[in-house]
């Protein structure tokens, strides 16, 4: 048998391997073969499982939930919300942060490199890994919710607890793969422009994951990002 490719060079390599051997998998990996050899796609390929690189299995504290990447040029590099600097800050990020600085006191930053949070165990994950330039959702059903729902399940069984934030509908379908007798759910509606004012402004979800936090004997996410982000930490 051939040696399986490594993909993640961490613990969750481990955690998704039996994953990347199933046949919907295979297909997803043809697909995308497809995909980035005629279109442009968001992430670059490299980038693909970032939000895993970033924040390993073992270290994950709380996990953010996005959908689908952003699907315009230079923004999406495999976080959920977070974009790469230089690039404007997206009007969900500016929702996300004017959130932050009701529920915390901290001032929005002029980026939305969310690099800090990844490397402190918040896992930037979205359901979906990959996008077609422009084409919201156009990866959407090809397998990678499946993969993404396996993540989310595995988290949920790790001997330590996770904060899960779900923001959204789409988010909240996650749901059902959480154990919330061992887990906290934080939940509201999504940061976008269209929902925000339905219950996303006030749910102080930050607050509320740091206390989840030390009550679980965990120290507290410092989610104040820095002012400038450095050229070499990209």
């Amino acid at each position: 048998m051939t040696m399986m490719k490594t993909l993640i060079h961490n613990d969750w390599q481990q955690v998704l391997e039996p994953e990347f051997e199933k046949p919907y998998y295979q297909q997803l990996h043809n697909f995308l073969k497809n995909e980035y050899q005629h279109y442009q796609i968001h992430p670059d390929m490299y980038h693909i499982f970032q939000a895993f690189e970033w924040t390993p299995f073992s270290k994950v504290k709380v996990v953010i939930l996005g959908q689908d990447p952003y699907h315009e040029p230079h923004q999406a590099h495999g976080l959920s919300f977070s974009v790469l600097p230089g690039v404007p800050v997206p009007p969900s990020l500016q929702n996300i942060y004017k959130e932050l600085q009701n529920d915390l006191g901290i001032k929005p930053v002029n980026h939305g490199y969310l690099k800090k949070w990844a490397q402190q165990g918040v896992l930037l994950l979205n359901s979906v890994l990959t996008v077609r330039n422009g084409q919201a959702f156009s990866h959407r059903g090809k397998g990678w919710e499946q993969l993404t729902d396996v993540a989310i399940q595995k988290l949920s069984e790790r001997p330590k607890p996770v904060v899960f934030i779900l923001w959204g509908k789409a988010a909240q379908a996650k749901e059902k793969f959480i154990d919330q007798s061992r887990n906290i759910i934080i939940k509201s509606a999504h940061p976008s422009p269209l929902s925000a004012n339905r219950g996303f402004f006030g749910s102080r979800p930050f607050s509320k994951a740091n206390a989840a936090l030390e009550a679980m004997g965990e120290q507290p996410i410092d989610w104040q990002l820095p002012e400038h982000v450095d050229e070499s930490d990209v």
